[in-house]
């Protein structure tokens, strides 16, 4: 279940995958810390918002709970347990955070932006369907449309996000220097 490096365990890719299906809708930043931790993992409140500052992690959507004064919540997307497991194997490899930040940067706000977009597009769909010029079978059959199309988006977001992250992996390759030393490129 979970990988051991020399340094830390991480979680292997059956286990992101595992919180991905259980948390489609996302998780509190105290859920992917606990997450974490229950792993041997280490990682703070600190350095989670300390992550979400440097742009290394996605800001939380507000959500509101139902009730009058509950207030709202923050709820990170799921790509934010894989892109911290990606952190920390980073930096179990000596990279600093200034390098993991440039690495993350070059997609991230297109990505980010992406997916915002399609979600207020799938909200302006719900709110279309909620007005009475639909009768009732056409809004049970727009709403399962609009519900397919939200996993279809999911779905999407998540593979861009996997693409962006196997192409924004810094990797320090190693060349033989003319004294025949190794060094870092």
């Amino acid at each position: 279940m979970v990988r051991t490096s020399a340094r830390e365990p991480l979680l292997s890719e059956q286990d992101l995958a595992q919180i991905e299906r259980a948390h489609p809708s996302g998780l509190t930043s105290a859920q992917i810390i606990q997450i974490f931790q229950s792993r041997g993992v280490r990682l703070s409140e600190a350095t989670f918002r300390k992550y979400v500052q440097l742009g290394l992690l996605p800001r939380s959507r507000r959500v509101g709970s139902k009730g009058k004064h509950r207030g709202s919540r923050g709820i990170y997307p799921c790509a934010t347990v894989r892109r911290i497991n990606s952190i920390k194997q980073l930096m179990s490899r000596s990279f600093t955070i200034e390098e993991i930040q440039r690495s993350f940067s070059a997609f991230k706000q297109q990505i980010d932006a992406a997916e915002a977009a399609l979600e207020e597009l799938l909200k302006g769909f719900e709110r279309e369907i909620a007005k009475p010029r639909f009768d009732v079978a056409q809004k049970r059959r727009l709403t399962r449309e609009v519900s397919d199309a939200r996993v279809a988006a999911s779905a999407l977001v998540k593979r861009i996000t996997d693409i962006e992250t196997q192409l924004s992996t810094p990797e320090k390759t190693l060349r033989v220097a003319g004294d025949g030393m190794l060094t870092e490129r």
